[in-house]
């Protein structure tokens, strides 16, 4: 998930191409547009291409022409450009023995069967170069590979045995070793030309900041757009699409923990949840829109670990901890590393379908004090919701109100999938809020994370402006009721 400042992730080139984009990417996208039905959004390429296209795109794209492997050169890069109480339910981390043949794996078969020798061909021995080899499992292609969630995917699947090679998409070489690295926008049609051999795309660069909710609603939807047409366009046979457990909804008479069946309550407004959502509908139209994609969607609890700006995380930054009266939060971390541990079992097809992945259990507001060493400020909740909603009108505040539900109500989840598949996560959630804790006190000792003057946009500035003004408003009906 992506944590660039939003105008230099949004930004774009005086000719209106992104920036770090390759024209030559955008030639080969062009000729797969010009074979296949035309369109925009979902259907803009088509049913597909042939394989002789697939090379052309490949042979463009500033990657690895033959298809079998190895890092783009730095003359392909050049040209590309830059761009605890212990909780609960806590247990040792474990992944389940391969059994049989994975999807994935069979997946690899067919299309190495149908597919031309220079696009996908394991190798035995590496060349004399020295540069990565395709292995038997499925090749993974990651967006958003050079920052946060994908960085951390990136690194541990280039070290895994059961996957054959890793594709890693920026707009930006990153600093991943072992990967092969494509540049691209996630929202540039030429993504199409970076997926030539790809069996697995997983999607990460998502844009979960708090600032231009408009821009950033832009950014997300039209990149899970494009990674989803320019998967089938590529023949991609599995889309991983990342969101969170954010778009169950976060309400004061959740059940705690929600079932992953759960209805997807989140409201379609301008909040972070809301831009997941509108993923998740992309992703349940797949189907008619791509049946030959299968797409996935995984929910993360709040996401924590280092490169990762969320808002639950923003949050620790503030002074105090806002609760409202008459409802009990319950806090549930998700550690990025993982999460990346079960994207690698999804990867793999060790586990299918929609999941949720985060700690075992929960911590009650007592505990979450206690580790933070933060107070509370508890508050009406008709005062601290209707004190957000008019900051939030007039400019103060620029996350709309129902971002501050989750700050304040329950959202748990049951990650009753990755569990019956044998997984464990590796930390609790008493660990994972020292880890944050560490980090923020580490900030705050070396140097202010953003900018003073962008202070007023974080969610930890917004929650001090409710405070604060949730108090005045509060004092004020106290004098008036005195006198």
């Amino acid at each position: 998930m992506s944590t660039a400042p939003a105008e230099v992730r949004r930004g774009r080139t005086g000719e209106g191409r992104p920036s770090g984009h390759d024209d030559r990417g955008a030639d080969a996208a062009g000729q797969l547009r010009r074979a296949g039905s035309g369109g925009d959004a979902d259907g803009q390429y088509g049913g597909g291409s042939s394989p002789s296209a697939r090379g052309q795109h490949d042979a463009g794209s500033g990657g690895d022409a033959d298809g079998q492997y190895g890092v783009v050169s730095g003359a392909a890069v050049a040209a590309d450009g830059p761009r605890t109480p212990g909780g609960r339910g806590t247990t040792a981390a474990g992944k389940p023995p391969a059994s049989g043949q994975s999807a994935s794996a069979r997946s690899v078969s067919a299309r190495s069967a149908s597919t031309p020798s220079d696009t996908l061909m394991p190798v035995a021995t590496p060349p004399a170069s020295g540069r990565p080899v395709a292995g038997p499992g499925p090749v993974v292609a990651i967006t958003g590979a050079a920052h946060g969630l994908g960085h951390a995917l990136a690194v541990r699947l280039a070290a895994s045995a059961r996957v054959g090679r890793v594709v890693a998409i920026d707009d930006h070489r990153g600093d991943v070793a072992g990967v092969t690295w494509r540049l691209a926008d996630v929202r540039d049609p030429a993504l199409a030309g970076r997926l030539t051999g790809v069996d697995v795309l997983v999607h990460t660069d998502i844009d979960l900041g708090d600032s231009d909710y408009r821009a950033r609603r832009a950014f997300n939807v039209r990149a899970a757009q494009t990674v989803l047409t320019a998967a089938a366009a590529g023949r991609v046979a599995s889309v991983i699409l990342v969101t969170s457990a954010m778009v169950y909804g976060a309400r004061p008479d959740n059940p705690v923990p929600l079932a992953e069946t759960a209805p997807l309550a989140a409201d379609t407004d301008g909040s972070v949840a809301g831009d997941l959502l509108e993923i998740e509908h992309l992703a349940e139209r797949s189907p008619r829109t791509h049946p030959g994609v299968t797409v996935a969607v995984v929910r993360p609890a709040a996401l924590v670990g280092d490169g990762i700006d969320t808002l639950v995380a923003r949050r620790f930054e503030a002074a105090r901890l806002l609760t409202v009266k008459g409802c009990a939060q319950r806090w549930q971390f998700c550690h990025v590393d993982d999460l990346a541990s079960a994207l690698e079992l999804a990867v793999a097809g060790d586990v299918t379908g929609n999941f949720a992945v985060g700690c075992d259990g929960w911590l009650e507001q007592e505990e979450v004090e206690e580790i933070s060493g933060l107070r509370r400020m508890e508050l009406p909740a008709a005062l601290t919701l209707g004190t957000a909603q008019r900051l939030h009108r007039i400019g103060i505040a620029p996350a709309p109100i129902n971002d501050l539900r989750y700050l304040v109500y329950p959202w748990v989840v049951d990650c009753q999938t990755l569990r019956e598949a044998g997984w464990r996560p590796a930390h609790d959630n008493a660990a994972v809020l020292r880890a944050l804790m560490d980090a923020r006190a580490l900030h705050r000792a070396s140097a202010r994370r953003i900018p003073r003057k962008e202070a007023t946009i974080t969610a930890a500035g917004a929650t001090v402006a409710v405070i604060g003004t949730a108090a005045i408003v509060r004092a004020a009906r106290r004098r008036r009721r005195g006198s």
